[in-house]
């Protein structure tokens, strides 16, 4: 590589501004670095056959879930650990689950430093074994770390590890659902395709600074791409997302903003499970605000086959998947705590046009599987050979703002009635001033596609002082069912528009 003397000045400058707990020689090189060089870089990289990343050697591949436990990265050996940055920088080693490492690098001033692989910045139990370490070894994933609540205590509140996973929550809460980059070709017949980040960059942030960019190259066998993160924690964590795939093929079936997350069971199909909790789930429901005006809420079922549902709209407002359950006993879960689990909401930043928000169900019978996966599919195909830009927001964290102030649906109960024979679905909205007059100032509309329904009743539900809807119906020989509800005061609609899909 050819420097000019101003990059050759920067170079020196950045090498003077290594932390203190890396040693010269974990730094295997350096490069110029701005998003105009990263747009440039996966454009380039597109126009090339696709060629993955090296293997890390065997023995780390082969390690068992139990071994790879007994590694965990050296906090206090962290990347700017003990200078006045407010950012921390953890690493993750590959192996298992991540048998081909990523590029680590730190930016700044405009040149980016490539880490390589340290294994002194890792603590380990005597019982881990002693491993083989190459030019293939690396880096499997980077964690975020900032003082969110006390001065000198830095908490971690962002991963990026794994294909192209990450995951991030607000002040205070619990990891649970998952986003990624890209998805490609999800609930598939011939399987879905995973690309993967295969480099970082994080910029170093300045003294007193609460903005956080890390930036990121997609690459897989269809695609490549570039990526920007803008970060700021707190609650919520927000994210901008700023990206742009160059596809080497024809994307006819590609998600953007996906989200990954686990349902198992609630009062929907407890009767599943011999279970002492009374749900188990990351996320309970699909919250959309269309390009209509309108906010959908369509919980979550775990089915028995796979499920896959298209939500058709044109300039979605925003879509997410939401986990509304927020007191302990609504799981009885001591440990897992997912009361404190974060919601994720996605804004686009400008018109997507034509599409459909589209919500996958794999069956699952444990909580270890995300079986829940949410994106947007645009319309039209993206074709190979040329660039697609698209930018939004993420908020990790509890309901979004800034939504139509309607009555929210907090339950939905589906079991047998009496006989045993028909089934009953109740649907609780929550206390709202929309809906504090007598249960007769409202109407509401039920519909459902092969199934009759009975007229249903609106009353107050004395637990929480929200309204409740109940209607039943016989199943017959009925598979399944598109569910839909709402209600209006006067006619104008008064609160979300629920909807289900019913499966036998």
């Amino acid at each position: 590589m050819t420097l000019h003397r101003r990059t050759f000045l920067s170079v020196l400058a950045a090498a003077a501004a290594l932390p203190r707990t890396l040693r010269a020689e974990l730094i295997t090189g350096r490069h110029p670095f701005s998003t105009d060089w990263l747009w440039a870089e996966a454009e380039a990289l597109a126009a090339r056959p696709y060629q993955p990343v090296p293997e890390v050697p065997a023995p780390w591949r082969d390690l068992s879930y139990d071994q790879y436990r007994m590694i965990w990265f050296n906090s206090q050996r962290g990347i700017w650990t003990g200078t006045d940055r407010p950012l921390h920088l953890d690493l993750f080693a590959a192996g298992l689950y991540f048998p081909r490492p990523v590029e680590i690098n730190l930016v700044e001033n405009g040149v980016a430093q490539t880490l390589g692989f340290d294994i002194g910045l890792f603590d380990r139990t005597d019982q881990f074994p002693d491993l083989p370490v190459d030019e293939t070894m690396g880096y499997s994933g980077l964690r975020l770390r900032a003082e969110l609540n006390t001065p000198g205590i830095f908490e971690e509140f962002m991963v990026f590890q794994g294909a192209s996973y990450f995951r991030a929550i607000a002040n205070g809460q619990t990891y649970g659902l998952s986003a990624r980059g890209l998805a490609l070709g999800t609930g598939d017949a011939e399987g879905e395709e995973f690309p993967d980040f295969t480099r970082f960059w994080v910029e170093a942030p300045a003294p007193g600074s609460d903005t956080y960019m890390v930036h990121a190259l997609l690459d897989g066998p269809s695609t490549t791409g570039a990526y920007s993160f803008s970060i700021r924690a707190g609650r919520p964590t927000t994210v901008e997302v700023r990206a742009t795939v160059f596809p080497r093929r024809d994307l006819d079936h590609v998600g953007l903003a996906p989200l990954t997350s686990m349902f198992l069971f609630d009062e929907t199909n407890h009767i599943r499970f011999d279970d002492f909790r009374p749900a188990v789930h990351d996320s309970d429901g699909l919250l959309i605000w269309n390009g209509a005006g309108e906010r959908l809420w369509r919980p979550l079922a775990n089915p028995r086959t796979l499920q896959i549902s298209h939500f058709v709209d044109d300039g979605p407002r925003g879509f997410g998947l939401m986990q509304r359950a927020r007191e302990v006993e609504d799981f009885g879960d001591f440990e897992a705590r997912y009361e404190n689990r974060p919601s994720l909401w996605i804004t686009p930043a400008a018109n997507w046009g034509a599409g459909s928000v589209q919500l996958v169900e794999i069956p699952a019978d444990r909580e270890i599987y995300d079986n829940i996966v949410a994106f947007w599919r645009p319309r039209d195909v993206i074709p190979a050979g040329t660039a697609h830009d698209f930018a939004y927001r993420m908020s990790w964290g509890d309901t979004p703002g800034a939504l139509p102030d309607v009555a929210a649906v907090t339950n939905t109960r589906i079991g047998g009635a009496f006989d045993q024979i028909r089934k009953v679905v109740a649907v609780d909205f929550e206390d709202h001033p929309l809906l504090r007059g007598d249960p007769s100032d409202y109407t509401h509309h039920i519909s459902a596609s092969a199934l009759t329904l009975s007229d249903g009743v609106l009353e107050r539900n004395p637990g929480t002082g929200g309204l409740r809807l109940a209607f039943s119906f016989d199943p017959a020989e009925a598979e399944t069912s598109e569910l839909r509800a709402q209600l209006r005061r006067d006619g104008v609609l008064v609160s979300e528009v629920w909807l289900y899909r019913w499966t036998a």
